[in-house]
């Protein structure tokens, strides 16, 4: 696996890796608003991917922004086959090396503790293994469900 800054070609993945969580974030692959976010995080080099073989495509990708002190994570998928296999942890240290040494704070809306999805992705628990804490309840998704800041301290 390969961990780098997402380049125009990688814009398809992104779609593909959209297309398998529409049910937890809403839609995605046909909106407007998604392709230019993505568009955007890839132009202003805020954009990562998670690269396997040619053969098995992204693995996973993140979209990242913010200022110092404060980053976000604006969005992070992990393909289903390749969850579980670190594609997460990766994504998420490259970013943290990209965003600098801190002090800082990287903070990231996830889904709320009642969303069906919080179970079935696993992406509180991922978060709480990286040492994020709960904070806020933010608006809901799309969908309807639930959401949750979540937030870890860079130290210096």
């Amino acid at each position: 696996m390969i961990v780098r800054l997402a380049t125009d070609n990688d814009f398809p993945g992104f779609l593909g890796l959209a297309a398998q969580v529409e049910d937890w974030f809403g839609p995605m692959v046909e909106e407007p608003g998604f392709h230019r976010a993505v568009r955007q995080h890839i132009d202003a080099s805020a954009a990562l991917v998670a690269a396997g073989s040619p053969e098995s495509g992204l693995l996973g990708g993140l979209l990242f922004g913010g200022t110092a002190p404060t980053h976000h994570v604006h969005w992070l998928v992990v393909s289903a086959a390749a969850r579980g296999r670190g594609v997460g942890q990766a994504l998420m240290a490259e970013a943290e090396r990209r965003f600098g040494p801190g002090p800082g704070t990287i903070e990231v809306v996830t889904f709320g503790a009642d969303h069906p999805g919080a179970v079935t992705s696993g992406a509180r628990d991922f978060y709480l293994r990286l040492g994020f804490t709960p904070g806020e309840a933010a608006e809901p998704g799309p969908e309807g469900g639930s959401r949750q800041v979540f937030r870890r301290v860079m130290a210096p």
